[in-house]
């Protein structure tokens, strides 16, 4: 692609020390892959209220939206917790950027390095083979729907139209063409209307995709199966809510959340790409997390976003070989800093 333009939300917690990995990454290895990457800072989160008075400040999605991709390091932390229902919050920057975007596709690859699998609190036998991927729809259900107080009740309202859920099927069966060829669409169909309506547009799309299985499973069957034999899955498609904890759930396989990347996609404009853990504020600013799954999210960018696939499959060959080596942070039993596990990134990625 030439010269592109990414715009970085490092946001809080720790959020501000792996993105740092993960551009001096991005920096070293897309030249090799033809690429120059220019990068755009912005605030947005808790330290977006901080400074001024709002999650996403003036200015930040259209950055974002004339962008070629947007890296996105972490938001929240307990110090904007809040009950008060007009408070803002950092959370309500990722859901504006995701509907502002049209970002309906959320993509969670789990598969667990070999070199970890001990480090998983499955048994190993259970994980072997593992590499599933999660599609999450991102903009409707529950977190876009109506919501308040009726005091002494409150209200949160599930609503999915017929094409909200069409995009983010289609999505997942063309994901599962380039892999195994199977889908599981998880919803809860057994109680929920909205979910009988999911099952209804999945069974219409598949109908158009005659060589990918498919499989209904609910919800809750779901997250039992998913750490009783995760390797029989191949893509998994959910709503939002489902998605986002099945997702949390599916990454603890790999050994650490601090490993997994995701990529939020839609029909056009730019990608968003961020670890799946949180600002994990009890670490911050020691120098201490694991910037793993920033750097991973970052070689989905390269290959999703910026057409440079070989620059992403150098920082992926670059993490297996650090952690084959027997390279580890706290979280995965070791010793090394955030810094440290950068530089052996950069020069595996580069040698």
């Amino acid at each position: 692609m030439g010269d592109v333009r990414v715009v970085s939300l490092p946001g809080d917690g720790i959020g501000p020390e792996v993105v740092a990995e993960a551009r001096r990454l991005v920096d070293a290895v897309a030249p090799l892959d033809g690429v120059t990457v220019s990068w755009e800072e912005h605030l947005v989160g808790g330290c977006a209220i901080d400074a001024t008075g709002g999650p996403l400040p003036d200015g930040v999605m259209e950055a974002c939206a004339g962008a070629d991709a947007v890296l996105l390091g972490a938001v929240g932390g307990p110090r904007w917790d809040t009950t008060d229902p007009d408070a803002p919050r950092p959370e309500q920057a990722l859901l504006a950027l995701r509907a502002g975007l049209g970002l309906f596709a959320n993509l969670r690859p789990v598969r667990p390095f070999p070199a970890l699998y001990d480090a998983s609190p499955l048994r190993r036998e259970r994980i072997e083979g593992t590499d599933l991927l999660v599609v999450r729809e991102l903009t409707g259900g529950i977190y876009f729907g109506a919501r308040g107080r009726r005091e002494p009740e409150a209200f949160d309202t599930c609503v999915y139209s017929r094409e909200e859920i069409r995009r983010v099927a289609e999505r997942a069966f063309a994901a599962a063409a380039g892999r195994r060829a199977k889908v599981t669409s998880v919803d809860k169909a057994n109680v929920l209307e909205s979910s009988r309506l999911w099952r209804e547009v999945v069974v219409e799309v598949a109908a158009g995709h005659p060589g990918i299985a498919l499989d209904h499973m609910l919800v809750d069957n779901a997250a039992m199966q998913l750490v009783s034999r995760p390797a029989d899955f191949d893509v998994i498609v959910t709503e939002n809510m489902f998605g986002d904890i099945l997702s949390d759930e599916a990454a603890m396989i790999s050994g650490s959340i601090g490993l997994l990347p995701s990529a939020s996609l839609g029909d056009a404009g730019p990608g968003l790409y961020e670890p799946v853990h949180g600002s994990a504020p009890d670490i911050a600013g020691r120098g201490v997390a694991n910037p793993i799954a920033t750097c991973l999210s970052a070689a989905m960018m390269l290959r999703h976003s910026l057409g440079a696939p070989a620059a992403a499959g150098r920082i992926e060959s670059a993490v297996a070989q650090v952690l084959e080596a027997g390279h580890r942070t706290r979280d995965l039993g070791g010793a090394l800093g955030t810094r440290e596990v950068g530089d052996l990134l950069l020069a595996a990625a580069t040698a």
